[in-house]
């Protein structure tokens, strides 16, 4: 039969922890734009950040996703280190709440609610406009009814007269520190494992109100789960750049700082906390009620009071996380690196791998405005060995645009593998058309270097008027690429379209004027006509490239309204 009640335990925990991700996922679909623009926005100070993340926790039910986010909004630069350690202290704040909502489910028997709970959510799964309402309820009906099923099993098991088990508790000496630290110890690193402090948290109050494990015992794995918890966001940022690893490690300084703090008054603390609910551990009432309710009121007392001491020292913090983490050593900008998406997703939604990837994204079109820049540069350079320099630069960079391009379609491809809104499906359907016409960019800089390499190598020179015209060229398209780049680091309600299609009407009307020039001079004897045609090649190029622009220009915008 105990294995069976195993079981029953450990199917409970799974349901439990399913239920919390679903619930979480689905609530982030709802808002997770709204969620991302709060997040990216409302950190003007340490106080606004702080309430942030305890009010963006609060709404996705889930502190580690939400550091998870602020760890991937530092990665891409949205958030400096010293806003997300204050989110980081909000969210501590925020997931008490789940506690609060795990003692409820202690206290109240929810079987018989979970089952319509069901059926609503399954009938709205099924509609199309309603489908994310529809999961979290059948998120919050598997939570509820987990804890249903983990308090019936701890029931059934009858703990509080378990010999075998009261014994093994009752041979640590809840007044002795190292007890305490040995407990705090296996809170930690179950969480780690379990990499979920709520499942963790729903054992604890099982033990706890059973009447089996001491209450300092279980506010001591509670202690041990804050540790544990900071696990994902460390794991998340490995890949990570380094101020994102420092924002991650932050999480964790904050909690081990917070648990030093309490264990230097480890028992008054806790018979505050206790005083509060009206339960006195001295006595050790079992009431399930009570038990799980000052678990639930530690726990926020904890969060509260380490925020309140610590958010004054958010720049000492920030010190000591940079002396902690150093910058690894600097890479090449010209060999291929992705800066802002990796192999790692541990804890990843499709909203937070849509963010990475855009600002990858932005990069990337960096990148080619920057060889763009080196194209110009080549018309310009005489002599033999800075020109092969300088050309060879241009074709490291033409590879580094292909590779960027089919990695980025690879993490967009497995993100599309996800359950996704019709929102999220959209901004990778355009954000594959982007990187595609990015790579296109790239190949007409790549063309327009073999053109002036073919008339280096050919001994031919252009006239100081054909030179002229290039430069006039070179600079429109670089003008349309600067548009380009201002959109893709901005947000798209405020940049302007028109000017992005004013330049290249541009673009096109100088090319017509360029070819019908050129035909003339080269019927003048004005030069040959292998250098006309090698001048019209680069030419057409340039308005090659400024459709391209536009395309992305368009992909981002979500709009149609010029055919390249």
């Amino acid at each position: 039969m105990s294995i069976w009640i195993f079981f029953k335990i450990i199917g409970s925990l799974a349901l439990l922890i399913y239920g919390m991700k679903v619930m979480s996922e689905a609530l982030q679909k709802m808002a997770g734009s709204q969620l991302r623009h709060i997040l990216g926005t409302m950190t003007k100070n340490r106080f606004t950040g702080m309430l942030t993340g305890m009010f963006v926790t609060c709404s996705v039910q889930s502190s580690s996703a939400t550091t998870v986010m602020t760890v991937s909004f530092v990665n891409a630069g949205l958030l400096t280190l010293a806003q997300a350690i204050s989110v980081i202290m909000g969210a501590n704040i925020g997931t008490t709440l789940t506690a609060w909502i795990m003692s409820l489910g202690f206290s109240f028997n929810f079987t018989d609610v979970v089952f319509p709970a069901f059926i609503v959510g399954i009938l709205l799964i099924y509609t199309r406009r309603h489908r994310y309402v529809g999961d979290f309820l059948f998120g919050i009906a598997f939570m509820f009814f987990s804890l249903a099923l983990l308090s019936q099993t701890g029931a059934e098991m009858d703990l509080g007269h378990n010999e075998a088990l009261l014994r093994f508790f009752s041979s640590f000496d809840t007044g002795s520190y190292v007890t305490i630290l040995i407990f705090l110890l296996v809170g930690t690193l179950l969480t780690c494992v379990l990499q979920s402090s709520a499942a963790l948290m729903a054992i604890t109050m099982m033990l706890c109100s059973s009447g089996v494990l001491p209450i300092y015992l279980g506010i001591a794995l509670v202690m041990g789960e804050n540790i544990g918890t900071t696990a994902t966001a460390n794991l998340a940022a490995l890949g990570a750049n380094t101020q994102a690893r420092r924002a991650a490690m932050a999480h964790l300084v904050f909690n081990v700082f917070g648990v030093l703090w309490v264990l230097c008054c480890f028992y008054p603390f806790v018979n505050m906390v206790c005083g509060f609910v009206g339960y006195d551990p001295q006595v050790g009432d079992t009431d399930p009620v009570r038990l799980s309710l000052v678990l639930a009121a530690f726990h926020t007392s904890f969060n509260v009071c380490n925020t309140a001491i610590l958010i004054w020292f958010i720049p000492q913090i920030e010190r000591v996380v940079c002396k902690m983490i150093r910058p690894r050593k600097s890479e090449d900008e010209e060999e291929f690196r992705l800066c802002y998406i990796g192999g790692n997703a541990i804890m990843k939604t499709p909203e937070l791998s849509v963010l990475e990837a855009q600002k990858e994204i932005q990069a990337f079109a960096e990148r080619i405005q920057r060889m763009f820049g080196f194209v110009r540069e080549l018309l310009g350079t005489s002599g033999d060995t800075a020109f092969a320099k300088l050309f060879s630069r241009i074709e490291k960079y033409e590879g580094i645009s292909d590779r960027m391009e089919i990695e980025i379609a690879k993490y967009l491809d497995s993100v599309s593998d996800a359950h996704l809104s019709d929102d999220t499906k959209a901004k990778i359907r355009a954000m594959l058309r982007e990187i595609s016409e990015l790579e296109s960019i790239g190949d007409s800089c790549y063309n327009i270097a073999r053109t002036l390499n073919r008339k280096v190598t050919g001994k031919e020179d252009f006239t100081e008027k054909q030179y002229e015209h290039l430069h006039q060229m070179f600079e429109l398209t670089d003008d349309s690429l600067t548009q380009m780049n201002t959109l893709l680091s901005g947000r798209k309600e405020n940049f302007d379209i028109n000017r992005s299609f004013n330049i290249e009407n541009e673009i096109n009307n100088y090319r017509n004027q360029l070819k019908s020039q050129n035909i003339n001079d080269v019927n003048s004897h004005e030069y040959t006509y292998a250098i006309g045609t090698m001048y019209m090649d680069i030419v057409s190029e340039c308005e090659k490239l400024g459709d391209y622009v536009v395309n992305v220009v368009e992909a981002r915008m979500g709009t149609r309204q010029k055919e390249s």
